[in-house]
């Protein structure tokens, strides 16, 4: 019986960090203050040597303009790099944001 009730601990304990972890919001919002549009944007796990896929699709992030996307990807982390292609060929890529913690990411000039 002793026994039965430390494993039943232990796993209310593993549900309440899985909850915790979850709970963060992934949503942020996305402000483009260059020059020119970003016509991709990829959000992956610090950690991660592949890209996923391009969070805009078909649609281009204009200069002065803001989108909010959802970087959760179903791993639980909170840390992701970013990377922006731009309209004119050029990309910024942004290392370890925690997206748990921030609202908002601004791409500057």
């Amino acid at each position: 019986m002793k026994h039965a009730m430390v494993i039943l601990v232990a796993a209310a304990g593993l549900a309440a960090s899985v909850s915790f972890a979850s709970a963060f919001d992934r949503h942020v919002v996305i402000v483009n203050k260059t020059s020119y549009s970003i016509t991709e944007f990829y959000a992956s796990s610090v950690g991660v040597d592949d890209w996923q896929e391009d969070i805009l699709g078909e649609d281009v992030l204009k200069p002065g303009k803001s989108v909010s996307v959802n970087v959760d990807d179903g791993t639980g982390y909170c840390k992701y790099d970013f990377r922006a292609v731009f309209d004119d060929g050029s990309e910024t890529v942004k290392k370890g944001v925690n997206v748990c913690e921030v609202g908002k990411f601004t791409f500057n000039d």
